[in-house]
Order: C-alpha cells, then sequence, then structure tokens
C-alpha cells in the first residue's frame, strides 16, 4: 500500500517542481505546528488543545490569521488583539521547515516521494529538538521515544532508508542503530559523570556561600538549582566553617545537597523546610554532567531512522562542532565557562541532517584522506 502510493512513476506524472511547492508549502504548515510543540511541550501541555492563542492576552487566533510564513508578515510580529510582538521564531521555524521540505523533495523526489516525505519528517522532528534544547536544555520524550518508535515503523514500511530491499533486513537496521545510539552515548553518559561529574570552585578565606529556595549564590556570581540538578542523585558537597539557618547552627561540618535532601553533618534535612541556608567554606563542589539522558535517548531515534553509521557519524561531527566549532571560541571569547552546561542535542542535530544529505560522500572522504596520509608516512 505504502510503495504504491508513493511510487515514483505515479508522482512523475505531475510536473516535478509542482511538487516542489507542495513540499514547500506543506512544510509551511508543519512549521506552524512545529511552533506549537516547541512553546508547549517543555510546559507539560498539550499540543492539540486549546487552539493556537496569543500568549499575552489569550486572544484565540482565528483561521484567517494563523496563515504560516503570511501572517506573522502581514501583522508584522504583532498582535492582531493586544499589540503584543510575536517572536520573530515563529517566523524563522515555518520558513526552516518550508525550506527543509522542499530540499527533501529536490534531493530525493527523483528517487522515491516516500523517502523524501520521511527525510522531511525526520528533519521536522529534529527542528523541534534544536529549538526546545536550546531554551530549555531538554529534548523531550514526545519527540525522542517517539522518534523511536515513529523511526521503527517508517523502517517497515520504507526498507529503502536502510538501504535495504526487505522489511527484515531495514528493521534489523533500524534496531542496531537504536541498540547503537542508546549504547555508545549512555556509555559516554556515564564515563563521563566518573571522569568530570564534579567540578570544585576553590574560594577565598572565609567565603559566605548562600542556599536560597532557588538558586546557590556565590560572591560573584547566582547559579539556579535548574542548572545544576539534571538528575535526583546529582549533589552539592562542601565542608564549612559554619552553617546558619533560620533557627539554628552548626559549626565544622559537612554539608550536602541534593534534589530531595540535605544533610548538615549527622543530621538530615527536608531542602523544602529550608528556604535559607548560610554556609562559611573555602571550596565547594558542584555536579556537572558530561551529556543528559536525554540525548541518550535522542541519538537512539537518530538510530532509528538513519542505522548506526548514521548514529557513529553524527557522535564525531556533532562533537567537533559543539566542542571546538562553537564551545572553544565561546570559552575563548569569555561567553561561556569551560565548565559551564552547553546544550549537545542540536549539534546531534545537524550532524544527523548533514549525513541525510552528504554524509556518504563526507565519510568516503575521510578515509582517502586518511589514506593518503597513511601513504605518506609509508613513503618516508
Amino acid at each position: 500500500m505504502f510503495s504504491t502510493t508513493f511510487d515514483s512513476h505515479a508522482w512523475a506524472a505531475v510536473p516535478f517542481h509542482f511538487w516542489t511547492v507542495v513540499f514547500f508549502v506543506f512544510g509551511a504548515i508543519v512549521g506552524s505546528f512545529l511552533n506549537v510543540c516547541i512553546y508547549r511541550l517543555p510546559l507539560g501541555q498539550s499540543v492539540v488543545a486549546p487552539p493556537s492563542h496569543c500568549p499575552h492576552c489569550k486572544y484565540s487566533i482565528p483561521w484567517y490569521l494563523n496563515v504560516p510564513l503570511v501572517t506573522w508578515l502581514y501583522l508584522r510580529g504583532k498582535c492582531r488583539n493586544c499589540g503584543a510582538p510575536i517572536s520573530v521564531r515563529y517566523f524563522l521555524v515555518e520558513l526552516l521547515t518550508a525550506v527543509t521540505f522542499a530540499t527533501c523533495w529536490l534531493a530525493f523526489g527523483r528517487q522515491s516521494a516516500g523517502l523524501a516525505l520521511v527525510y522531511a519528517l525526520f528533519l521536522a522532528g529534529l527542528i523541534v529538538a534544536t529549538f526546545i534544547d536550546f531554551e530549555h536544555f531538554i529534548i523531550p520524550d514526545e519527540i525522542t521515544i517517539g522518534g523511536m518508535v515513529v523511526g521503527f515503523a517508517c523502517s517497515f514500511l520504507l526498507p529503502s532508508l536502510h538501504e535495504q530491499t526487505s522489511v527484515s533486513a531495514s528493521l534489523q537496521q533500524s534496531l542496531l542503530g537504536i541498540g547503537v545510539g542508546a549504547g555508545i552515548i549512555y556509555a559516554i553518559v556515564r564515563g563521563g559523570k566518573l571522569l568530570f561529574g564534579r567540578h570544585k570552585v576553590s574560594l577565598p578565606a572565609d567565603t559566605r556561600i548562600i542556599f536560597t529556595e532557588t538558586a546557590v549564590h556565590l560572591p560573584d556570581k547566582e547559579i539556579p538549582y535548574d542548572d545544576l540538578f539534571y538528575r535526583r542523585s546529582d549533589v552539592i558537597t562542601l565542608h564549612a566553617h559554619t552553617v546558619e539557618l533560620v533557627d539554628r547552627c552548626y559549626k565544622n561540618v559537612r554539608v550536602r545537597l541534593t534534589p530531595a535532601s540535605l544533610r548538615i553533618g549527622d543530621e538530615e534535612l527536608n531542602p523544602q523546610d529550608v528556604p535559607h541556608l548560610e554556609a562559611v567554606s573555602t571550596e565547594v563542589v558542584f555536579p556537572r554532567e558530561a551529556m543528559g539522558l536525554g540525548d541518550v535517548k535522542f541519538m537512539a531515534a537518530i538510530g532509528a531512522f538513519l542505522g548506526w553509521k548514521a548514529v557513529v557519524f553524527s557522535l564525531v561531527l556533532s562533537s567537533f562542532i559543539g566542542g571546538f566549532l562553537v564551545g572553544v571560541p565561546l570559552v575563548l571569547l569569555r561567553r561561556r565557562e569551560l565548565s559551564s552546561r552547553l546544550p549537545y542535542g542540536p549539534y546531534i542535530a545537524l550532524a544527523a541532517a548533514i549525513w541525510i544529505f552528504d554524509g556518504k560522500p563526507i565519510v568516503a572522504w575521510f578515509f582517502r584522506l586518511m589514506e593518503w596520509i597513511n601513504g605518506l608516512f609509508l613513503a618516508r
């Protein structure tokens, strides 16, 4: 049924660039829905109800003011009802998705309309993951776990997604991609936790560290708990000369704070019952993550669609992009600290997109380069 519907000969009965326009328009419509996902998924809200509305005045947007691309330009980026600004992100996501869909058709439409549509769907998921991770440092399960399920289903419907002719071989490649994607990244997460899971900050003598309900306050900065506690096992530790609570004091004790508990010396307290704590110490140890579990599931979803080779390619290239091309310049420009968290999902997404359109020639070029370099050494 699927292969018949997306038979290339049937689609070729209509001029090729007619479908380019269709994919562009369809992509813009999908982009409008992606904006809803980007805004609502991190907040735990339904992407179906209520209908599209202004986040400022809650004005329900009628269909004729919800035309992708056109409406934002027509209203000059403002709400028709209250005049509040509408982020340019809405327009950019719609345009990016429209261009992405059209590009998928141009690249794969002559080969397979189904392949072009599946790649477009996959890249739409990468767009959502990228924008959410940049803003919230998370990739929702709807994208990661949902991506695994959809990728496996597409592998069943379209074996050519993995360059296979049989359904069983395609499903094996999808499962292998899921296993390799999750396995490699999980090993990196656990290894990174062991090697780099703690960040020790040395402080001047008699430095006062203040713990409030929302953040840790050091003399030169404030660190929200959301930036420190990514999992329940994360812990902040310090040896305090003095500790002051609202109703009591301690001297020469060890302080250990997790999302669920606060231990001061031998006494265990509920952090919810301690709205304010002041400690005097010369150092504090913060938790640190190399990567998050969301990245594990995200790479597994990529493997479900693209297979294990794409997983390895995406891991290597995203590390180069995120670490060397982005992270190092930001540190040198003092835009971020070496120990600060960097969203990794967008670089994985970019690497996966590069694999789809030009990954295999890049790999072939890399191996030719390695052979050439090896030949130079052997010649000596």
